[in-house]
């Protein structure tokens, strides 16, 4: 069994709600730090039950579940990485490890660059690193795309474009925004237009600047930082922006069971396998 409690920290045009986990006798282990961008921390819960030997921390990222926009300012991937470093500020718990997940695994490089001594080691999985990928401005220009896809025709389109972008194997073509749109119904979803124009991917994520990770000063870093990437959907944008990472660091992924979510079986994904994930994560933390 483990103590759950959760409380919120106030940051510039949000509030955001994080958690700890504390296990039932106390760890010598670091405090664990949990986190994706838009997934908030319940897209977490079948990871964290397995890890039980130490303090997890997990949060929803700004304008995600209980994380409430109080302002319409711009958010950025610099601002998400504050934010982290908010987080545990106001947790008290640092220096902590951390596990980031796409956006979240892109966005704490700049947390760690930024607060150093917040961090000792950071896993960042799968990021999404359009920036720093050979077929840059192609990504950027079909993440325009669907966005502007996203407020004119609503969800269903639009997040079937984004299933298309990640799911393509190798970089994106020349020719890739010429292509026939998908339709949503091939992926299951809507086709109508129900007028909201609030989710977290398609209205901030994929609208925000480009991110630039400052690859100097993250080879320079005194955090450990482990690019990864899952085992599985080769090809793909978030597992190529892992594999660019590590080239730039110098070093190899670490490469976790499963696909680009391996930390939880879902309908898209049923042979995920998140004991295995977590039993991964856990044995490269204690190596770090």
């Amino acid at each position: 069994m483990t103590k759950v409690s959760t409380a919120t920290v106030e940051a510039p045009g949000a509030v955001l709600t994080y958690d700890v986990r504390e296990p039932e006798t106390p760890s010598e282990h670091r405090p664990l730090f949990v986190f994706g961008s838009p997934m908030a921390a319940s897209g977490f819960e079948q990871l964290i039950s397995y890890i039980t030997d130490r303090t997890v921390i997990t949060y929803d990222p700004r304008g995600a579940e209980r994380s409430t926009l109080t302002s319409d300012g711009t958010v950025t991937g610099e601002l998400h990485g504050e934010d982290m470093h908010r987080v545990i500020e106001a947790s008290g718990l640092g220096p902590v490890d951390a596990f980031g997940s796409s956006g979240g695994g892109a966005f704490a490089l700049h947390w760690i660059v930024k607060h150093p001594r917040d961090v000792v080691a950071l896993v960042s999985h799968e990021p999404p690193l359009s920036t720093i990928l050979e077929d840059r401005e192609m990504t950027l220009r079909v993440g325009d795309d669907i966005v502007a896809t996203y407020q004119r025709e609503g969800y269903g389109p639009a997040m079937a474009k984004f299933i298309q972008m990640i799911m393509h194997s190798g970089p994106l073509p020349d020719d890739y925004l010429d292509r026939p749109a998908p339709d949503p119904a091939d992926f299951g979803l809507p086709t109508d237009d129900d007028g909201s124009r609030d989710d977290a991917l398609l209205s901030r994520n994929l609208a925000m600047p480009p991110f630039e990770p400052d690859l100097g000063a993250l080879q320079d870093s005194k955090v450990r930082i482990i690019p990864a990437t899952g085992a599985e959907w080769e090809g793909t944008l978030a597992r190529r922006g892992g594999e660019a990472l590590a080239e730039e660091l110098g070093v190899e992924p670490k490469v976790f069971p499963g696909d680009h979510g391996g930390f939880a079986v879902s309908p898209m994904s049923p042979s995920n396998d998140p004991a295995a994930f977590a039993a991964e994560l856990l044995e490269v933390l204690d190596d770090a």
